[in-house]
């Protein structure tokens, strides 16, 4: 999920779905599942420890386009009882996964993939406003962070840009967590496709992602 302004695929860009869905969208044969629910529930309860509790039965992972299966599995790996679902509709963008939710967008986990020095900078931040290149850089000791282009961030997540997942790359990317997500009892991150969000906390995304907490957003004007 990406800032309107942010990503080509906001609107319409050409970096769509994997492995041939339609506008985006995955293949017929994983669109639906038979326990589709169009309408996930987008509270939970969160532990002691800050991670989500139970939220739903374990998904069929048969069901799923092959990027939020992996995602699934790795999230299973990590211990996260947040299950991966499946959206009525493509959700590139914060705006449309917080109207689909029925969420403050500030509550949507954005997955931003920047190129820090020719190095994939991961940065999960509040839906609520775009990430500063300048603070970034300042964090990570960069001479340059810009928005990478939809190769580099296939090529870093095995992801498409408005899809991205926090987890279930090739490899750890190194990662920034906004603190404004911490707001939030429960945030919910892409599932590694425009199609696929699952819930969890700000808590746990630091923890699976081994990130680093920091401020982010830009100033207001």
């Amino acid at each position: 999920m990406e800032h309107p302004s942010e990503s080509e695929s906001a609107t319409g860009g050409a970096d769509g779905g994997v492995d041939g869905g339609v506008d985006g969208g995955p293949p017929a044969e994983h669109r639906r599942g038979p326990e589709h629910d169009p309408h996930p529930e987008v509270h939970g309860d969160v532990n002691a420890d800050g991670t989500l509790a139970h939220t739903a039965d374990s998904v069929d992972l048969a069901a799923l386009h092959p990027n939020a299966a992996n995602v699934a599995r790795t999230l299973a790996g990590l211990g996260v009882a947040g299950q991966v679902r499946e959206l009525d509709d493509r959700a590139a963008t914060a705006a449309a996964a917080a109207e689909l939710l029925g969420i403050e967008v500030g509550a949507v986990a954005n997955s931003l993939v920047f190129d820090a020095d020719g190095q994939p900078l991961l940065v999960m931040t509040s839906g609520a406003h775009r990430a500063d290149t300048a603070k970034l850089a300042s964090i990570v000791e960069a001479n340059r962070v810009r928005r990478a282009d939809a190769d580099f961030v296939r090529a870093a997540t095995g992801q498409p840009i408005g899809g991205v997942a926090p987890v279930g790359h090739p490899k750890p990317l190194r990662t920034i967590v906004d603190v404004d997500l911490a707001r939030f009892d429960v945030v919910w991150a892409a599932g590694g496709h425009p199609h696929y969000v699952f819930p969890t906390t700000y808590d746990e995304l630091l923890r699976i992602t081994a990130g680093e907490a920091a401020e982010v957003g830009e100033e207001p004007a």
